[in-house]
Formats: C-alpha cells, sequence, structure tokens
C-alpha cells in the first residue's frame, strides 16, 4: 500500500456516493457488485482493487467500471479523487490496514463483519476514522432485512413475554482450502464466520450486552479442520440471567435458524440468516401460531443505500463500527474461554443504539446469480 496520503478529504458535495470495491472473492462478486443495480439512488459503483487482472478486466467490463488497482496501487486508488468511500470485502485479517488507509485519506469505509480479529484493531479502525472525519460502517445486512426486524419488533411488543431464552444452529459445509478454514489469528473459524451472526441476533433480540460467556470446541479429525476447529458451541448469560445458546459448524449440512422463546410464547426465523433465500417467521402467542414468509431481497443493496444517505446526510451509522466492535470482543472472549474451559467474565459496554423495525429497506432479489471469476462458493 506504498503511496498512501493522509491528506484530509473534503466531503463531495453530489447525490451519490462513489465507492471501489476492495476484495473481489465471492461475497463481493455473488452479492455487492450486483447490489449496486439496486442502490443507483445515491450509490455509485466507482472502481476495484484485486490483485487478479481477470477480475479487474472482466468484471470491470460487465461493470463498466473505468478504474481498476492492485493492491499494491491502492495508495493510488485512495488518493485519485475517483472515489469517495471504499466497500472493504478482504479477509477478515486484512480490515484493519485497508479501513485505516482508507480513513486516514478522508475516504468512508463500509466493511464487512467481522469488523476485523482484534477488539485493538477495531479500536484503530474506529480512532483512524475519528481522525478522518469519516463514517465507519460493519455490514450487518440484517439490521436492514425486514424479517429480522420484524422478529425484533414482536420480542418487544409483549406478544411473547419476556424474552428469556435464545437459541440457534447455524452450520455447513466449507470446502479443503478455503479461507474460512485459516488460523483463528487470521479470524479463520466458524465463531468468527457464521457465530457472529448468532451473537448479533442474540444482542439485537435481547437489547443487551452479555456479561458472562463459555464455549467448547469439537473437531472431527478431518484435514481440513487442521487450522481451525470444525465446530463451537458458546453459552452468553445476558443481564436479567437471560439465556442465548447456539451452536455453528464448518463440518455440517446446511442450516441456520434461531429462536426467542418468551415467558408467554416464542418466536422462530428459519431461515434466519440467508440473503439467498426467502425467510420464515413463525410466532406463538396466546396460544394462537401465526406464519409469515419474507421474499427474497437484496440485502446489500440495503446496506449500500443505508450507507450512502448516512455520508450524504451526515449521520451516523447503524450498524457502526462499535457494532462491529462489540461483537468481536465477545468472539475473543469466547475463545479464551474455549482455551481455558471455564467461563469468561465480560467488561461492560455501553450501546444506546439497536437494530429498529423503521431501519427495514427492501430491495427486489438480484434476478439471477452472476457468473463467478476466478472463485468459487465457500460451501460445498
Amino acid at each position: 500500500m506504498a503511496g498512501i496520503s493522509t491528506r484530509r478529504r473534503r466531503p463531495r458535495n453530489a447525490r451519490a456516493v462513489r465507492y471501489a470495491v476492495v476484495g473481489l472473492g465471492h461475497i463481493a462478486q455473488n452479492a455487492v457488485l450486483p447490489a449496486f443495480s439496486h442502490a443507483r439512488r445515491n450509490s455509485r459503483l466507482a472502481a476495484f482493487v484485486s490483485d487478479d487482472p481477470e477480475k479487474r478486466r472482466r468484471l470491470a467490463r460487465r461493470y463498466r467500471v473505468e478504474k481498476t488497482y492492485s493492491y499494491d496501487e491502492y495508495g493510488d486508488c485512495l488518493s485519485s479523487g475517483e472515489i469517495d468511500a471504499v466497500y472493504i470485502a478482504l479477509p477478515n485479517f486484512l480490515h484493519r490496514d485497508y479501513a485505516v488507509a482508507a480513513a486516514w485519506t478522508g475516504l468512508h469505509v463500509l466493511c464487512e463483519k467481522p469488523l476485523a480479529v482484534t477488539e485493538e484493531e477495531c479500536e484503530d479502525m474506529l480512532s483512524a476514522a475519528k481522525r478522518g472525519g469519516v463514517r465507519l460502517m460493519t455490514a450487518y445486512r440484517l439490521h436492514f432485512d425486514a424479517a429480522n426486524l420484524e422478529a425484533v419488533r414482536l420480542a418487544h411488543s409483549g406478544q411473547i413475554g419476556e424474552p428469556r431464552l435464545f437459541e440457534s444452529v447455524f452450520t455447513m459445509q466449507v470446502e479443503k482450502g478455503n479461507v474460512r478454514l485459516e488460523s483463528e489469528a487470521k479470524g479463520g473459524g466458524p465463531f468468527y464466520d457464521i457465530g457472529i451472526y448468532c451473537i448479533n441476533a442474540a444482542r439485537y433480540l435481547f437489547r443487551g450486552e452479555p456479561e458472562e460467556v463459555f464455549a467448547v470446541r469439537a473437531t472431527s479429525g478431518e484435514k481440513r479442520f487442521g487450522d481451525v476447529e470444525e465446530t463451537a458451541s458458546a453459552i452468553l448469560r445476558f443481564p436479567g440471567d437471560r439465556l442465548a445458546a447456539f451452536t455453528c459448524s464448518f463440518g455440517a449440512g446446511a442450516a441456520g435458524w434461531y429462536q426467542l422463546i418468551g415467558t408467554r410464547g416464542d418466536l422462530r426465523l428459519d431461515p434466519a440468516y440467508e440473503y439467498a433465500k426467502p425467510l420464515r417467521l413463525e410466532w406463538t402467542a396466546g396460544g394462537k401460531t401465526r406464519r409469515r414468509t419474507f421474499a427474497r431481497r437484496d440485502q446489500f443493496a440495503a446496506e449500500l443505500l443505508a450507507f450512502s444517505d448516512g455520508i450524504l446526510g451526515g449521520r451516523d451509522p447503524e450498524p457502526s463500527g462499535r457494532e462491529g466492535l462489540a461483537d468481536v470482543r465477545i468472539i475473543r472472549a469466547l475463545l479464551r474461554s474455549a482455551d481455558d474451559g471455564r467461563p469468561v467474565r465480560m467488561p461492560p459496554f455501553e450501546r444506546s443504539r439497536r437494530p429498529r423495525p423503521a431501519q427495514a429497506i427492501r430491495r427486489p432479489a438480484v434476478p439471477r446469480a452472476p457468473e463467478l471469476v476466478n472463485v468459487h462458493a465457500p460451501s460445498a
């Protein structure tokens, strides 16, 4: 990243935010790039950053992007004057460095989850955003998803009583060699990649932060799990002795649901975390069960629209960088618990903003999966 300037960039008086997408892996190609067609009201795809020349060439032609850069040319991209923000879709261990460089240059940062690998890296990103006078948002697409936000509304409507228990399972088969199977030091493993969805859901459904956490690991012995565990389970104790329990795995069939049980009923979202399928919500209250199916939507376009509106309107985003830090600190505590075999007490952590039903943004689904260039889906 040679040549990066730390010159403060003034906000541009424009109606659309110009983005560089940094990293052209599966999530970028399958979801982020197509989303710009549904976010054109205030967001424009202006540049790519990747070390794969074939990706740059073919995707630039497909999306009519004129500016492309290698990773060594990232500094040139940041100082080009052609972009206002970056969407970071890199491996987890690279998030901090690329986000900090952008923020120091005066560019806004939308970063895939997890925000970073450690609390210290998250704090570096928050400090850089403050120093650069820019917005930092963690890409929690479900904070704009109508199904999950309806679950939030029901959880606090009184219909199921007081929420007491949260349970979730998120599992998939991850192919050998995928970046998700890198070591925990690089942000690999099920907690960082899919367990984070369970953690975040428990936090927004309980509207609280855990006081104590406990975790265990399990591995079948397959060679692909040489650097990271196959499966991990966790229990989180929230204020008021509310409990959240979940299991996440890279070695099991595809599943992804959560259930919230209250004193007078319950709700269940299954699937809960998908972006390529409809989501189904079922809730029981007063002895009556109701069901609702939410059509597949472009959740990534919703992220872009919300972040760009915040940039253009001078508003801090929800989910913020601090929301990303909230989950990373829990993951780090869970990893310590699994190492030590005992619960870990969590220091207090204040969060005043939570996802609200009014945040729902509905954009039509991408009509068909795009052709991928030199990349494969992580799941078998």
